[in-house]
């Protein structure tokens, strides 16, 4: 039996968890939600059986605990995803773990991330056109083949997830880690990859203006892949806490801004004009070129849409929720723009996401970021952590899940 943390959907938690942390008091509310009303238990569960060839089980040394896991607890994650899951799962994706099986060319034993798309591949079927040019993101079977449903590992219920103890990969999901990167590096990989991804699915020009809403750890690698997409381009982020202010800059941010002074601040420097309509929040006319949304939230979404220029683009990259006003859309005719996990090589011969953000990785500034890790044990306070991470002056909560 295998120690884990198993999610099982409640329409009745999900509604309730939905309305608590709609509140003002949302963010204290959502720790006590994820204490007393989530659907999360923690059990013993018979180890998942490895699929076929080329699958492996993997023990996970650190799992993350990302935005989209805390959306999913407290209620906040749109119904859209229920079709494209298969329940009960267990959770966790972001993962450095070791390989226990032995593959022609991955020895038992090796240190792994995951990518933990649940593309065409691993389910055994014929490539989807996305797979085949090498868009895993945009895979269109993640529901068939010879898995339950599932868009990732972490909410498929015959792969299990890194919130246990155990769980299994297909081999083209796993990437090997240089000796020279330490777990606490490694499993920012894959949060690290993703935001590789965001900051290729537009083209910013040299001079263009970019805007990062949101300083959390999407907002911090996002500016991470963007300065070495775009050196040399301004980049302002928006960011709510001193510490994620600091860290902006450290990381090559142009200028930091705090969320009620945004929109003055970047009207001085694209000499746009600002306007307070009857009802709602400032927006310019003018405006910044690219914004990057990775707060996951309708305000942070808001603000993007109002701070972009007209025919400026706005990418989304924090998993959206919430209601937004859409007016600045259509008004100002502007590009929105998905951007969800990371692709092998996006059919252009670039090198793969997760093999940029392996590198990346390894050289940029992030030591500190992962806190000490929980053992599952202590799932209830590592989750009130990670809902107020932002507050508590933290980057990124883990588990160890191997930890007693």
């Amino acid at each position: 039996m295998i120690l884990s943390l198993e999610y099982r959907h409640s329409s009745a938690r999900y509604l309730a968890s939905r309305t608590v942390t709609s509140t003002k008091a949302g963010s204290r509310l959502s720790a006590m939600v994820a204490g007393n009303m989530s659907p999360l238990r923690l059990i013993n569960l018979a180890a998942p059986v490895v699929p076929g060839e080329g699958w492996t089980r993997v023990a996970p040394r650190l799992s993350g605990i990302c935005g989209s896991d805390i959306g999913l607890l407290t209620g906040r994650s749109s119904p859209y995803f229920s079709s494209v899951s298969s329940m009960p799962f267990v959770p966790g994706h972001e993962v450095v773990g070791e390989t226990l099986d032995d593959l022609p060319d991955l020895p038992a034993g090796s240190r792994v991330v995951l990518d933990p798309v649940l593309s065409c591949e691993p389910r055994d079927i014929e490539s989807c056109r996305w797979c085949a040019d090498g868009r895993e993101s945009r895979c269109d079977h993640v529901t068939t083949g010879r898995l339950a449903p599932g868009v990732q590992t972490g909410s498929c219920s015959e792969t299990g997830g890194a919130w246990s103890r155990q769980f299994v990969a297909h081999r083209s999901q796993l990437h090997v880690v240089p000796d020279s990167l330490d777990d606490e590096r490694a499993v920012l990989v894959e949060p690290l990859a993703c935001a590789v991804h965001a900051a290729r699915r537009v083209d910013i020009d040299p001079g263009a203006t970019v805007v990062v809403v949101g300083a959390g750890t999407v907002g911090l690698m996002t500016l991470l892949a963007l300065r070495e997409v775009a050196p040399t381009a301004p980049i302002h982020v928006i960011a709510k806490h001193r510490h994620q202010q600091e860290r902006a800059l450290a990381l090559g941010a142009t200028a930091v801004h705090e969320p009620s002074h945004a929109v003055r601040a970047l009207r001085r420097s694209t000499t746009a004009r600002m306007h307070k309509p009857e009802w709602g929040r400032e927006f310019l006319l003018g405006g910044v070129d690219v914004v990057f949304e990775c707060t996951g939230g309708a305000s942070g979404l808001d603000s993007a849409l109002r701070l972009a220029r007209a025919g400026g683009t706005v990418v989304v990259s924090g998993m959206p929720s919430g209601s937004v006003d859409l007016a600045p859309l259509w008004l100002r005719e502007l590009h929105l723009v998905g951007a969800y996990a990371s692709d092998s090589g996006g059919g252009n011969g670039q090198r793969s996401d997760f093999a940029e953000a392996i590198e990346l990785a390894g050289a940029a500034p992030i030591d500190g970021w992962v806190e000490p890790p929980y053992p599952l044990r202590r799932w209830r306070e590592a989750m009130a952590h990670a809902v107020d991470a932002g507050k508590l002056g933290s980057v990124k909560i883990a588990f160890a899940p191997g930890k007693d």
